[in-house]
Order: C-alpha cells, then structure tokens, then sequence
C-alpha cells in the first residue's frame, strides 16, 4: 500500500513496484522498485502532468530533499514529481557486497549485473508509467547518468515522453570507453592546473601527502587502504562548484605533529574516507565502464586503466621524482580499486568478469535520434569535468530540435547549485520562451 507523509511544503508518497529482471523474460524473475512521489502542499494531484526524475550516477539513489530544496521547488509548482531510484540504488533491491552473494557465484553476479545499463532502467520507467500517469506520457529530467537514460529513452521510447531536459548528461552516441578516456584525461589535467593557479600553496602540500603514503600507506576508518593513488582519486571533487575549494581545505589540514613525527591527521584520514568509499553506491565502481559499452565484441577491459598509461602525468611515481605537481584523477574506475575499498573487496571477481564481458548491445539509435519529435533541451557545461563538452556538443547537434544552454555559470552539479534557475530555463527553451 502507497503510503504518504508530509515535510515542510509538501507531500511524499512511497511507491513500489514489480518489475522483470530481464525485460526480455517478463515472466522470469522480477525485481523491486521504489520511488517517492512529490506534490507541492495544497495542489491536486490528479490535475498535475507527471515529472520522472533520473539522478545521475551510475549507482545512486534519488536524492533524498528535505522539502522543496533546489530544482525541486521549481519542479513543484507545475508538476507531480516522481524521484525513482533506479534498479540496485537507494530501496530499489540494492546491489552491494551485502546483497550480491545471494546471486551465488561471480559468474552470476556478473549475469545479473548486466541488466543494470540504462536500456533496463529505461523499460523500468517504461512499465511503470502506464500505471502511475493512466497511459499518458511524462517529462523526464536527467541529471548526468540520468541524462544518459534519458537519451536512451528518446532512443527507444520516445512515445513515453511529452519533453526531456537533459542537464550535463548528454553521452557521446558512438565513442568506445577507451575514447571517453582518452578526452577525460586532458580535461582532468586542465582542472588539476586551474586549481593549483587558485591554489599554489597545495603543490607542495598534494606532493608531500603523496610522498608520505608512498612510504607508509595508511588505513582510513573502516579498513580503506589509502594508497598515493587512491589519494589522487580525490580529483574527483574537481568537477563541482566548489570542488577546488573543499580540496584545499582539505590539503591544509593533512599533517599533525606527534611523538614519532608527522602523521596523517585522524581528522583528515576521516574526512577522506567519506569521500572515497563506495559503500553507499558501489555500482558506480561496478558499472562506470559498461555504461559506455556498445560494441558486442569488444570488453571495456579497464579502459581507464589502460588510457592512463598513456598520461605519465598522472603516475605519482614520476611525478615525485620530479618537481612538478601531482595530477589528481577523478571520474576513473581502476582495478586497485577492488582491493583498496572494503566495500568492493568481496566484489573484486565480479569487477573483472564485466570488465572482460562482451555481448554488450547499443544504447542509443542515431537514426531514430536524427528524426526525434519530443521537445528537448540540455545545459551543457563548458568544461565538464565528468561528461566531454566536446562529445556532449555533438551528440546535440544529432538529435533532430534539441536546444542547448551552454554555460560555464556552473560545474557539473548546475542543477543542484543553480537550483530553480536551471530547471526553468530548460523548461523555457523545451517551450520555445527564449
């Protein structure tokens, strides 16, 4: 039974749903799904058209507002908002090192986790709307990974949509993993510099960290070995609004004086557990590379990985031989990864198996994209840490009426920082207002 409760400005309704694992076996095994519907207090909802809400990703539930908090308070005024986690985020039948080992072995684990792309959580969104809007379609908003749905979506059901607003999530229709890699690695190094010219005092503080877990490791709360390139991972802070600055205040407090010398604070090795584990949304690490996988021949085989061997740049060995600053990452999934992390340790086998899997089908249809009817907008960020401009510009220029706000207001998190203002110039240009 759906139940419904209120915060300050609105009303929640819990929804569950049944869904097949594989979409291609409706009467195999099915799977639940939960969403939290949102109606501004004192509207109707039955008068409302329906919003679908894709949160980016891969891995990550919807995000939880407390009330009508950023784009949401927009989002209320016009729509019935429905905040979906996706298939083994959030309540929806989680994916986890908990959960997993009920599918049995690697093999299957990895079998199963092949229905978590964006082909599946789109049919997901598919089955479940016929039931919640009576047949009639809905606005889809996609944030990153979320727009990556959504251009699958506009691909493969564009029937099920009256509009679609894309924020910095617009994927390249055709470029292999390894070509994802090949243009993020420049972008990462660009961020790496910008920050340092804000902040010249951390080169000498990034190099002194890295030199210090080069010689002596350390063990974050939980059990995460914080190596020097599980520390350069932290770049991934870079690509928000304001990333760059969490980063340096975070440098400038690393060191403690104690009877045996400089340590590594408790405070800063606390403060970077919460920000490297992926306790709470392991299909990030799991899934990252597959979401780009089209080619059935060809395996991600840790792509970025392999790219980065090309970038000596961001090998913290040369780089502390040297005297030049140490390049963070960000946004890449590696195989350390799996033994680094507590919480994808158990999970190591099933990592390798999808990185090695072929059979992987397209996500998007060019032609059909070429030809699309449903209005579309999409911001665009102008140096994107996370999705290529470059990429994300060109896929734009291929869907038939997609209106673009290219701006460099924002980082990736826009919709978040920019809040109401974001959504509403989406909803102006889908509307032909501007």
């Amino acid at each position: 039974m759906d139940r419904s409760y209120r915060q300050p400005g609105v009303v929640l309704t819990d929804h569950r749903f049944s869904v097949p694992l594989d979409h291609a076996r409706p009467d195999g095994e099915h799977i639940e799904l939960y969403a939290r519907e949102a109606v501004a207090t004192g509207k109707d909802p039955e008068t409302l058209p329906w919003l679908l809400y894709l949160e980016g990703g891969p891995g990550f539930g919807a995000r939880r507002f407390t009330g009508r908090q950023a784009w949401l308070e927009r989002a209320l005024t016009e729509y019935r908002v429905l905040l979906l986690d996706q298939r083994g985020t959030g309540r929806s039948t989680p994916a986890n090192r908990q959960t997993l080992p009920l599918r049995g072995t690697p093999e299957r684990q990895a079998e199963y986790l092949a229905h978590f792309r964006a082909d599946s959580i789109v049919r997901d969104a598919e089955a479940i709307r016929p039931g919640l809007t009576g047949g009639a379609p809905w606005t889809v908003l996609g944030q990153s990974f979320g727009g990556f749905c959504t251009t699958h979506y506009l691909s493969t059901a564009p029937e099920g949509l009256t509009a679609a607003l894309i924020t910095g999530g617009l994927p390249s229709l055709t470029a292999t993993a390894d070509e994802v890699y090949a243009a993020a690695y420049p972008r990462m190094e660009r961020k790496n510099l910008a920050h340092y010219a804000r902040y010249p005092m951390d080169v000498e503080r990034a190099r002194r960290i890295a030199a210090h877990l080069v010689e002596r490791p350390a063990e974050l709360p939980g059990g995460h070995r914080l190596t020097a390139e599980a520390f350069q991972s932290l770049g991934i802070l870079l690509g928000t609004g304001d990333g760059s600055h969490q980063l340096h205040y975070l440098l400038e407090d690393a060191f403690v004086p104690t009877p045996a010398g400089p340590a590594l604070a408790d405070a800063f090795l606390e403060r970077v557990q919460g920000l490297l584990s992926f306790a709470a949304h392991p299909l990030y690490a799991l899934l990252h590379e597959p979401i780009y996988a089209q080619d059935p021949a060809a395996p991600t085989a840790w792509a970025a990985e392999r790219v980065r061997a090309g970038h000596p740049g961001f090998d913290a060995g040369k780089t502390l031989a040297g005297d030049g600053p140490l390049l963070f990452t960000g946004e890449t999934i590696h195989p350390w990864h799996f033994t680094a992390d507590p919480a994808l340790a158990p999970l190591r086998e099933t990592a390798e198996l999808l990185a090695a899997r072929t059979g992987w089908g397209p996500l998007y249809d060019p032609a059909r994209l070429a030809a699309n009817e449903v209005p579309v907008a999409a911001v665009i960020y102008h140096d994107d840490l996370y999705v290529d401009t470059a990429h994300s510009l060109h896929t734009a220029a291929s869907i038939r009426g997609l209106r673009t706000w290219v701006t460099d207001e924002f980082e990736h998190d826009g919709v978040r920082a920019g809040g109401p203002r974001v959504l509403d110039r989406l909803l102006a240009l889908v509307r032909d207002d501007v």
